[in-house]
C-alpha cells in the first residue's frame, strides 16, 4: 500500500485515540511516538480544555520534542503551546450570546457552565455538573454572580442535560443565534455552545499555516458531530469505525478497527509508517 505523506496528525480524544475506560492503549502510544520520531507533527485536539489534555500528553511522553508541542483545546477555540507554556491562539463566544443561552438554558430548567484551562464554573452544584468534572478532570467552582461572570466572555458553554431535551434545545439556540455561534453536541448529554468560524478543523488549518505545513498533508481522526470540521478541513479526514455514521460519510477514510481494538494504530502502520 502507498504510503501516504503527511507532516501533521490531529486526533480527538474520546472514542477516537481514547479506549471506552478513557486509556491510549500501548498500541496507539507506540504509533503515535514513532510518528514523533519520524518528525510528524501528533497532536492532541479535544474538547476538553488544557489541563484536561495533559494527562494524555504525559502518556505519549513526546511533549518535549517539537513534534509533540502543541495541543489543541475547547474544540479548536485554543491552540497551547507546550514550550512556551502558553496560548497561542484563542475565539471567545461574545458576552450578549453566552447570556442570552444562560437564560433560555434556564427557563428550560437547565444550568450552563463554562470553562478556563483548569476550571469549570457554574451557579450551582448538580448531577451534571458533578458527571463533567468526573469525565474531564477539571475543578468544579459555583460561581453565586454567575450571570455576571460569564458576561466577560468565554471559549465554550456547555448545557448538559437530557439528550432528547438537548436536541430540541439545539433547535432553539440555532435559530436564535445563527452564525454568531457554532452550537452542537459532543456527546448526547452534552450541548455546546462556541464561538463562530470556530472548530477543530479550523485550529488545524491556523496551526498548519503556522508552522507551513500544506493542509494537504494534515490528518484529522474522528468519531464525533464536533469532529466534522476537523474530517472536513484536514487534508485527510479519518473517521474511526464506532464514529456516527454522518462523520464516515464525509471521511476520506475509515478505520478497520474500533476505538478499543487500536484503531488509530491500526490505521496509522497501514497508511503512514
Amino acid at each position: 500500500m502507498e504510503k501516504l505523506d503527511i507532516k501533521l496528525i490531529a486526533f480527538d480524544l474520546d472514542d477516537t485515540l481514547l479506549n471506552d475506560e478513557r486509556q491510549i492503549s500501548d498500541e496507539n502510544v507506540a504509533a503515535l511516538r514513532e510518528c514523533a520520531r519520524k518528525g510528524i507533527y501528533i497532536v492532541l485536539c479535544s474538547g476538553r480544555a488544557e489541563d484536561a489534555i495533559l494527562p494524555f500528553v504525559r502518556r505519549l511522553e513526546i511533549a518535549g520534542s517539537q513534534a509533540g508541542r502543541f495541543i489543541i483545546a475547547i474544540n479548536g477555540c485554543s491552540i497551547f503551546d507546550l514550550h512556551k507554556r502558553q496560548q497561542i491562539f484563542c475565539r471567545l463566544v461574545e458576552s450578549d450570546v453566552l447570556t442570552r443561552t444562560n437564560e433560555i438554558a434556564e427557563s428550560w430548567g437547565l444550568t450552563s457552565e463554562v470553562y478556563t484551562a483548569d476550571t469549570i464554573y457554574y451557579k450551582e452544584e448538580n448531577y451534571w455538573t458533578r458527571l463533567d468534572i468526573e469525565l474531564c478532570g477539571l475543578k468544579g467552582v459555583v460561581v453565586p454572580d454567575y450571570d455576571d461572570f460569564i458576561k466577560k466572555g468565554f471559549t465554550k458553554m456547555l448545557i448538559p442535560g437530557e439528550p432528547e431535551v438537548l436536541q430540541k434545545l439545539q433547535k432553539v439556540l440555532r435559530a436564535e443565534f445563527g452564525e454568531r455561534a457554532v452550537i452542537f453536541t459532543s456527546k448526547p448529554y452534552f450541548l455546546e455552545i462556541l464561538p463562530p468560524d470556530c472548530g477543530k478543523g479550523e485550529a488545524v488549518t491556523w496551526l498548519a499555516n503556522e508552522l507551513d505545513i500544506p493542509i494537504e498533508k494534515t490528518m484529522g481522526f474522528g468519531d464525533s458531530m464536533n469532529d466534522e470540521s476537523l474530517i472536513k478541513m484536514a487534508g485527510y479526514g479519518v473517521a474511526m469505525l464506532n464514529g456516527l455514521e454522518e462523520i464516515k460519510k464525509i471521511a476520506d477514510f475509515v478505520t478497520e478497527k474500533n476505538n478499543n481494538d487500536s484503531g488509530v494504530a491500526d490505521f496509522i502502520k497501514k497508511h503512514i509508517l
